[in-house]
């Protein structure tokens, strides 16, 4: 068969494939060409998507995110422990037959790309003649959807591969079946997708001494109970007779710290500070402990020469979810650290 490039009304090349995964994107070529829509708003239930007028992407779920993370200073998404990802593209239920039939006959309104004869020729006969569907399936309007693919934008903009894994043409399903394709959406879907907008706080930890620290002198570390909380993001999609959510949940259990240096001992030896049952970590230095060693801390056995080291703090975050029917799990842990320059000075002694 004849490769295809098709390209939108931007003339920028999307993508290039044969006439026969040409159907897997002409209703998608529309929307591409008038560009995309949606995006998050904190603290409201909002749809998914992006901005980009040549993405291929619209997605019906929609994301709570009232009991998110802050955004404040230094906050940011955790990384999956291990080699794991969210889905970078899934199916999920979007257009009734009148509204594909729109979408399918608006993709020839962009300039056509050569061998479009033979695409469009081999969509009529998918969709309209019969082959397997016909007149866009509208008299089971009512009865069920077109289920299409829904690429993660940002993972599409970095064109990261995963994000085009879902090849499958627009397909049709029965209102309350689930289809049987590989990330066809699921409870447990919307869990790993609601992962993904997990927004954490920074951590720059409390350090005592504050300004510099001394050779051989105890250094407290801690975080405040009231900034490290559990976060959660609930994602929801109600459309082709599915009505499902699922809640993301991240708990904050340890905080490791790495001195920057290995001329550094870490209190406890292994430098991870467990979560106290207040939600802190580590202990606040107060006034007569100056002899003791902190439960969380770290100790820097040579100056930084009129440098700094670089302390990385990372805390770990347990992450589970719960969704419709029972559903539920762990999902793998997820980081998140920053780095904060500590000065180490020598302790100056004065001889009489």
């Amino acid at each position: 068969m004849p490769v295809i490039s098709v390209r939108s009304r931007t003339d920028r090349a999307l993508t290039v494939l044969t006439a026969a995964a040409a159907l897997a994107v002409l209703p998608q070529t529309a929307w591409a060409a008038r560009g995309g829509s949606g995006g998050s708003t904190e603290g409201t239930a909002t749809p998914s998507g992006g901005s980009g007028g040549d993405s291929i992407y619209a997605s019906v779920v929609t994301y709570d995110e009232s009991k998110n993370g802050s955004g404040g200073k230094g906050a940011g998404p955790v990384a999956p422990a291990g080699d794991w990802t969210p889905p970078a593209c899934w199916y999920e239920p979007k257009w009734s037959p009148e509204e594909f039939e729109e979408e399918f006959r608006k993709s020839w309104d962009i300039p056509h790309f050569s061998g479009a004869g033979e695409a469009y020729r081999m969509s009529q006969d998918h969709y309209i003649n019969g082959e397997p569907y016909d007149d866009f399936n509208k008299e089971k309007s009512g009865e069920g959807m077109w289920w299409e693919a829904v690429r993660d934008p940002a993972r599409e903009e970095a064109l990261d591969p995963a994000a085009f894994a879902c090849d499958e043409a627009t397909f049709w399903v029965d209102n309350g079946e689930t289809p049987e394709v590989e990330n066809a959406i699921t409870p447990d879907i919307l869990a790993q997708l609601a992962y993904s907008r997990l927004k954490v706080p920074g951590t720059k930890v409390a350090l005592a001494p504050e300004v510099a620290t001394k050779v051989n002198l105890p250094t407290w570390a801690w975080l405040d109970k009231a900034t490290f909380k559990e976060v959660a993001v609930t994602a929801s999609l109600d459309a082709g007779g599915l009505n499902i959510q699922a809640t993301t949940t991240a708990k904050p259990v340890s905080l490791k710290l790495e001195p920057g240096t290995k001329d550094a001992t870490t209190f406890p030896a292994s430098g991870e500070c467990a979560i106290n049952a207040d939600g802190s970590i580590g202990e606040p230095y107060a006034k007569g402990k100056a002899d003791e060693e902190p439960s969380c801390g770290l100790t820097y056995l040579r100056s930084s020469g009129g440098k700094t080291f670089p302390l990385q703090a990372t805390v770990t975050w347990e992450i589970a979810w719960t969704g419709s029917g029972g559903t539920g799990g762990d999902l793998p842990d997820g980081t998140f650290g920053a780095e904060q320059a500590v000065t180490v000075e020598e302790i100056q002694s004065v001889n009489r």
